[in-house]
C-alpha cells in the first residue's frame, strides 16, 4: 500500500464492512450505516500513520477494475497487530484475502505476540484460527446511560504527550508491548484522560463521538475509576466495546450505569492472554 492507494483503500474497507454489518445484522439492531465524514478522515489519517511506520504491513489487492482488497498491519515491539482486513462484496471467495493476510503475517514473522480484533463473519474467523490465533469472544455495552448513578470521579485529569511514557508503561504491563508512535497519533485525533496516583494508573481515550476507544490501567479500581468518567464526559447515548471475559470490570460499570449487554466478534490472540485490566481498540488494539 502507498500513500496514493489511502483513500481508494478506504472505500473498499468502507463498502466491505457496510456488507457484513448489513449481512450480521440482528432484527433487533439499528439499519447499518455508511462511515461519516468524520469517520472517513479518521480512517484515513489513521491508515496513511500506518503507512508511515510499517509500510511493509500494508498490502493491497488490485486488479484492472482498481482496489479489490486491503490488509494494514504493524509491529510495535515484541507484538504484531492487524489493523484493517477487507475484501470487496462480490469479490470474496475468490482467493484474494489469504495472501494479503499473509503479507500482513510476514511482517510480524519475527513478533512473540499476535493481536487482532476480529467480526463475526464465520469465513474470516475460520482463517485466523487456522493461522494459530486463538479466539476470545467479544462482548459491548450500549445504551443511555443512567446519570443519575454516576459517581463523584477525582483524580483524573486531562491528558498530553508528556503520558506517553506512563502509558507505554501501562500497554506493556497489559499486552506485552507499549504503543509508541500511535500514541502520537491517537493524540491529534482524540481526548485523553489519565488518572496517576500511588495506588494505580491508568489512562483513557475518548473518539471523536466521544466514547471510549481504549483503556489501559495497572488495577480494576483505576480502571473502574476512568471508565466512569469517560462515561460522565461522554454523550447520553454511550458505547463500550471491545470487552473480553477478562474484564469483567467494566461489566460492573456498564450495568451499574444501567447500559445494555451483547456480544460480536471476538479478540483473536497468538502467544499471549486477554489482556487486563484493558480495553483494547479496534484497530489499534
Amino acid at each position: 500500500m502507498t500513500q496514493e492507494d489511502v483513500p481508494e483503500a478506504e472505500r473498499v474497507s468502507d463498502e466491505g464492512f457496510f456488507e457484513l454489518d448489513s449481512r450480521m445484522r440482528r432484527a433487533t439492531a439499528p439499519e447499518p450505516t455508511r462511515r461519516t465524514a468524520i469517520h472517513r478522515d479518521s480512517w484515513i489519517r489513521r491508515t496513511r500513520h500506518l503507512v508511515r511506520t510499517d509500510p511493509g504491513g500494508c498490502w493491497v489487492a488490485e486488479d484492472e477494475s482498481g482496489l479489490v482488497g486491503i490488509a494494514t498491519s504493524f509491529r510495535r515491539e515484541v507484538l504484531w497487530c492487524l489493523a484493517t482486513y477487507a475484501v470487496l462484496p462480490g469479490r470474496q471467495g475468490q482467493g484474494i484475502g489469504k495472501p494479503l493476510l499473509a503479507a500482513a503475517l510476514q511482517h510480524g514473522r519475527a513478533c512473540t505476540r499476535r493481536m487482532l480484533s476480529a467480526s463475526s463473519d464465520t469465513t474470516a474467523v475460520r482463517v485466523y484460527h487456522q493461522a494459530g490465533f486463538e479466539l476470545h469472544p467479544q462482548m459491548y455495552l450500549t445504551g443511555r446511560v443512567d446519570r443519575s448513578v454516576l459517581p463523584v470521579v477525582e483524580k483524573v485529569r486531562e491528558g498530553s504527550a508528556a503520558d506517553v511514557e506512563l502509558m507505554d508503561s501501562l500497554d506493556r504491563a497489559a499486552r506485552g508491548a507499549g504503543h509508541g508512535v500511535d500514541h502520537e497519533a491517537m493524540l491529534a485525533t482524540w481526548r485523553l484522560l489519565v488518572s496517576d496516583t500511588t495506588t494505580g494508573s491508568g489512562y483513557a481515550y475518548l473518539d471523536e463521538r466521544g466514547r471510549l476507544a481504549l483503556l489501559a490501567a495497572s488495577n480494576r479500581r483505576t480502571a473502574t475509576r476512568l471508565l466512569w468518567a469517560v462515561l460522565a464526559e461522554g454523550p447520553e447515548t454511550a458505547t463500550v466495546p471491545h470487552l473480553t471475559g477478562a474484564n469483567q470490570w467494566a461489566l460492573d460499570v456498564g450495568f451499574a450505569a444501567r447500559l445494555e449487554l451483547h456480544t460480536e466478534g471476538y479478540l483473536a490472540l497468538h502467544g499471549m492472554k486477554p489482556p487486563s485490566p484493558y480495553v483494547h481498540n479496534g484497530a489499534l488494539l
